[in-house]
């Protein structure tokens, strides 16, 4: 049972009881599609929204690269249309703009959209389905390019999803998507990425069929560091782009090493319940040597390993976040105070455990101060250390 985990809290809310929702990860014996089976309505986790993605700075330069690439790749100037599903802050889009690219972004969370628009970055506020795909596509805003950065996974709806990408591509263009690879998911024990608002974790193996079912196909995919381990997949109108061989490589690859067989799955819960065992243990023998434990990130992805390891303020003291926009909240389910990430270095906590380990290099160089003064990392994933 865990709590929305990007539901931070107040101290007004606290008052209230806090809803939880059973979380369980599944997997469909016929088509290898691995999903949560209790689903939230999009309206509730999405419409006023606390993640917004300029504050990492390696995200940041993850997309801007990322958008110099399809700019060289597809030849992008001044007459084509670049339209970003889950556009978050005008993060990546505001590339395109700098560039002189027409581009539109369609964010459903309100608070969130107004910041990109205030960035100079188009933007409307609406959810991305069919029926908006339609109404654009009749006012003659089809894409050349259409991304959709790790929001995929967000849709209940996976086939009115991938029906709307297909009505609003170009005969030629080409539809770009970026999420977390199951593969690695698995491989790494990475739990922490199962939350509410994640519902589906793909592979090629489930994707394929999926697209297929559209009109749509595969024809480039890429394996990317980010977020732990991610696919960045390229998806045209079927017969009109060659199938590179990075597709049928992948596939391959996933068969090799048993992805086809639903017992490769099944080892993940032991997994997972081993790195709890291990790190309440750590963090228990710290505490009862009289150190000081803070957690670095109000993350998503934090929220879901503190509610399934029972990690609260007996252990944990505070959490250190860069986003104002989550200071001065409380963690779902825990209640721990967030405070500005300056304050690890100035309260100087023995031990910081990294919520946020998928950005560990970056955070780890941002915090250098309180390293140098004696502070050390509990980095909980794939394996727990300490560094």
């Amino acid at each position: 049972m865990q709590p929305l985990a990007n539901r931070l809290l107040t101290e007004h809310q606290l008052k209230d009881p806090e809803p939880r929702h059973p979380l369980r990860l599944s997997i469909c014996e016929a088509c290898l599609l691995l999903q949560i089976t209790d689903t939230i309505p999009p309206v509730e986790l999405f419409s006023d929204y606390v993640y917004f993605s300029s504050v990492s700075d390696f995200l940041l330069q993850h997309v801007a690269k990322a958008c110099q690439s399809h700019q060289r790749r597809f030849g992008l100037n001044a007459g084509s249309f670049v339209v970003e599903v889950a556009s978050n802050d005008g993060y990546l889009l505001r590339n395109f703009v700098a560039a002189g690219i027409p581009c539109l972004g369609i964010e459903p969370a309100a608070n969130i959209a107004v910041v990109a628009q205030k960035k100079g970055v188009p933007t409307i506020n609406r959810f991305f389905n069919t029926a908006l795909a339609e109404e654009l596509r009749s006012e003659g805003r089809t894409a050349d390019i259409l991304i959709a950065h790790n929001v995929m996974g967000h849709v209940p709806d996976t086939n009115d999803f991938v029906q709307g990408l297909a009505t609003l591509l170009k005969p030629g263009g080409h539809a770009i998507l970026e999420f977390p690879y199951a593969r690695d998911m698995i491989d790494h024990a990475e739990f922490d990425t199962i939350y509410h608002e994640h519902v589906f974790y793909f592979t090629i193996l489930a994707l394929q069929p999926l697209f297929a079912r559209h009109g749509l196909e595969i024809v480039d995919v890429e394996r990317l560091a980010i977020h732990g381990g991610s696919l960045r997949i390229y998806a045209a109108h079927k017969g009109t782009h060659p199938i590179a061989p990075s597709v049928s490589q992948l596939l391959a690859e996933e068969k090799a090493c048993g992805m086809d067989r639903v017992d490769w799955y099944t080892r993940f819960g032991d997994r997972v319940r081993k790195i709890r065992t291990d790190l309440t243990a750590l963090l228990g023998r710290l505490k009862s040597k009289g150190h000081s434990v803070a957690a670095y990130g109000a993350s998503a992805k934090g929220s879901t390993l503190l509610n399934f390891c029972g990690l609260g303020a007996e252990t944990i003291d505070f959490v250190v976040d860069r986003s104002p926009a989550k200071q001065g909240r409380l963690t779902p389910g825990t209640h721990l105070p967030i405070v500005p990430a300056e304050q690890l270095a100035a309260r100087r906590p023995d031990f910081a455990l990294l919520l946020t380990w998928n950005f560990a290099e970056e955070i780890l160089q941002q915090q250098q101060h309180y390293r140098d003064l004696g502070g050390r990392f509990i980095i909980p994933l794939p394996e727990v250390r300490v560094v």
